[in-house]
């Protein structure tokens, strides 16, 4: 996906096209745990669709949930779905971070290279 180290630094149209790839892989992966928290918080919590959106949205968004929850079921849901969000975000970082820092390491071993010269 990246340019090899001995390859020249790809040009700012290829960077803008990987970040923007890397970013709608990112939506993606928000879309796909929203609806894993929706359908938890509808089906196991019993929520209806606003109030599972609610609570699946500010779960994945780090600020926590937002209805009481009255059953087991749905505490231990609501328990895993925090922490697959947690997980979620991590990954996301990278996915998005990705291809930035690629670029500065490489910018970083170009440069090097060029003083040698």
């Amino acid at each position: 996906m990246f340019e090899r180290k001995h390859q020249k630094i790809a040009p700012v149209s290829v960077f803008i096209k990987r970040l923007a790839g890397c970013i709608a892989i990112a939506i993606l992966l928000i879309l796909i745990s929203l609806f894993i928290g929706i359908a938890g918080y509808h089906w196991i919590a019993g929520f209806d669709w606003a109030d599972a959106l609610l609570n699946a949205s500010m779960i994945l968004g780090g600020m926590g949930p937002v209805n009481l929850l009255t059953n087991t079921s749905a505490k231990i849901f609501a328990s895993l779905y925090t922490l697959f969000s947690g997980l979620v975000f991590i990954a996301l970082m990278g996915i998005i971070f990705s291809p930035i820092v690629h670029r500065m390491l490489h910018k970083f071993h170009v440069d090097e290279e060029d003083l040698k010269k």
